[in-house]
């Protein structure tokens, strides 16, 4: 896909991220919304998959380390072609295989589960370091949330990729500025952010992460990043609850019940949307 047809795909999906809060009753909206974009050059340009093959061993990794956004996780990969899109009724709901987090056991196309903060990194350290093992050259991408940077899991595996020169590896925060509780500088301060992940030894992408051009073009520095040269990390910095005016750097919309004025009113908001 070209830039602008990576543009109105997001687009699509923040509509599809509302129906799944209607149809579920509600959802984690606000970092579904901020990391669509990110989702969407993942998965419609720059991961090797398979869709049609998802257990195939030649294909790059994916985790979604901030696992509450699995209410935009999930639309994506029915777009993608993983599960029919009319499946995404049952979001949440007794039986189904999606619930407010992904289950890898349960998720044609998940690579790992998570919901439980701070475990994404560790993961993909340990895939790729497997990866090396075997002498394949598959890339695993980690996307986590900022809040979830407050965890030590999260730099002890910082620090472990880094010294391994785990290359393989590509690490993206959805840098939103908010969680749960409140601003993440005011729950546990976070900043200078990027200047702790250089320290740590990563080469630093700090983009707008809801600026399509932006986010391909760090992916495609990070993708280049070749064996034993620095670890990527790409720093985006996104809006919660974007494309929706109302939601947008609102932090109660974390989390949002799904009634039908809201998702009118979402839905009408992101309609607005350019692409």
């Amino acid at each position: 896909m070209d830039i602008k047809q990576l543009k109105q795909t997001a687009k699509e999906l923040r509509l599809t991220v509302i129906d799944v809060m209607k149809w579920s009753g509600g959802a984690h909206v606000g970092g579904s919304l901020s990391c669509m974009d990110l989702l969407t050059a993942l998965y419609f340009k720059y991961l090797k998959i398979d869709p049609e093959n998802p257990d195939w061993e030649g294909r790059d990794r994916f985790i979604l380390s901030k696992g509450h956004a699995a209410a935009g996780y999930i639309p994506v990969l029915a777009k993608r072609g993983y599960f029919p899109e009319e499946q995404l009724k049952s979001f949440n709901h007794f039986g189904s295989p999606f619930a407010m987090h992904p289950d890898t056991n349960k998720v044609v196309g998940c690579d790992a589960s998570a919901g439980s903060l701070g475990h994404g990194l560790p993961m993909a350290l340990g895939m790729a370091l497997g990866f090396r093992q075997q002498g394949k050259n598959n890339k695993v991408v980690c996307l986590m949330g900022d809040g979830e940077c407050q965890e030590g899991s999260v730099w002890e595996a910082a620090m472990a990729i880094s010294h391994f020169k785990a290359s393989n590896v590509i690490t993206i925060v959805d840098r939103n500025h908010a969680q749960i509780d409140g601003t993440t500088e005011e729950v546990m301060a976070l900043e200078p952010f990027a200047d702790k992940w250089e320290a740590f030894g990563f080469e630093v992408i700090k983009i707008d992460g809801n600026d399509m051009q932006q986010v391909c073009d760090a992916l495609e520095k990070a993708w280049a990043v070749g064996d034993g040269q620095k670890p990527v990390f790409i720093l985006a910095d996104t809006v919660k609850g974007k494309g929706v005016d109302f939601m947008e750097g609102n932090v109660p919309y974390h989390y949002c019940n799904g009634t039908d004025e809201v998702c009118n009113k979402a839905k009408a908001s992101i309609m607005k949307m350019e692409v």
